[in-house]
């Protein structure tokens, strides 16, 4: 790995740096080697110590353990990382893969459902993947239990990606072990945390918005009440993405999610021909206008006044930016410059659906 990529990579795994505050510090400085040099002086604005930034030798032994085990990273802003997830503000700086990288860019769909599934719901899942896969699609699952696997049996023929919580050398669930090697050997296998991580249970929400991410829709087959596949299906939604369900027994717990799902306007889906028609022609044009995750804009410093204002609208309670932006009336560049300089400096605490709040 080459200097300039190998500070990418250090960049994201320094401490206070997410998703929204990699971009960010790339497009005020352009390169991840400026912005490390920045953050210094950025946490010292914001009212705190400088973050921990990752060492060098560290980072490096990580790209040669990734190397050595026949993966390869692809970070945000390069010609190859998959253009739907891009969009998302939340995407994930670098990922790490084994497989064809290309099936990222062909159509995806997800499929995701209960880890503890009916057969029936498994025999559906199985039925949609291999069906998806006939027609070009490509099928994005998680590689879990139950649905996840039945989707990945389903479509290995024709091309799918297993989207894992942990490192890429670490299989979960153990009886997958075969599973996910295939889908490395003919698919696509891709991780967002370090060789080595084990997948904690804070990793699979991050891991669930790759999967929503990466795809034109979500199906989910079996889901109940406060699941994770549902979480999927939600931040599908929020990225505007088609959000599809398959409905079921209402006698059945594990149909409770996908019942609701369709309730509140999810589209209903009995067959590979239903979601081939929810996801036509009409987002062909996604696919071939990726979008620049580094929008250009100038460099803007916020002056002690309005730091402190935005301070003072802020608290333990998460409150939208765009909150923040209407009540402080200060330019969004700005209200985004000063939130930069808290994160680093360890005082805000970024929250999903572009939320924030200030640390205790």
């Amino acid at each position: 790995m080459d200097a300039s990529r190998l500070d990418n990579l250090r960049l994201i795994r320094s401490a206070q740096v997410g998703p929204v505050t990699y971009r960010q510090l790339i497009v005020r400085y352009g390169s991840a080697t400026k912005a490390i040099e920045a953050i210094p002086s950025l946490a010292a604005r914001g009212g705190g110590r400088p973050p921990r930034l990752a060492d060098v030798a560290a980072v490096s032994r990580e790209a040669e353990r990734a190397r050595a085990l026949g993966a390869s990273y692809v970070f945000v802003g390069e010609p190859d990382y998959p253009a739907l997830l891009a969009e998302m503000e939340t995407a994930p700086p670098a990922l790490i893969y084994r497989g064809d990288l290309s099936l990222a860019k062909q159509r995806c769909i997800a499929l995701v459902g209960a880890r503890n599934a009916s057969a029936a719901a498994c025999r559906f899942a199985r039925m949609l993947g291999q069906g998806l896969a006939a027609q070009g699609v490509t099928v994005v699952s998680g590689l879990a239990r139950g649905i996840d696997t039945a989707a990945h049996q389903g479509s290995l023929e024709g091309g799918t990606i297993g989207v894992i919580a942990s490192g890429i050398d670490i299989v979960y669930p153990p009886e997958n072990e075969a599973l996910q090697e295939q889908v490395a050997m003919r698919g696509l296998l891709l991780a967002e945390q370090p060789p080595g991580t084990q997948p904690l249970a804070r990793h699979f929400p991050s891991r669930n918005r790759i999967i929503a991410g990466l795809s034109l829709g979500t199906v989910v087959v079996e889901a109940a009440p406060k699941s994770g596949s549902l979480i999927t299906a939600r931040l599908a939604g929020e990225a505007g993405r088609d959000v599809m369900a398959v409905p079921g027994s209402p006698l059945d717990p594990r149909t409770q999610g996908c019942n609701q799902l369709i309730r509140e306007g999810a589209i209903l889906i009995q067959s590979v021909a239903d979601i081939l028609e929810a996801v036509g022609p009409i987002h062909g044009a996604m696919l071939r206008q990726p979008v620049d995750p580094f929008m250009p804009g100038a460099p803007v410093d916020a002056s002690d006044a309005e730091r402190r204002r935005i301070v003072d609208l802020l608290g333990p309670v998460p409150v939208q930016v765009d909150e923040l932006i209407r009540q402080s009336g200060i330019a969004p560049a700005l209200v985004q410059t000063v939130l930069l300089e808290l994160e680093l400096a360890a005082r805000v605490e970024r929250h999903a659906g572009g939320r924030v709040s200030l640390q205790s």
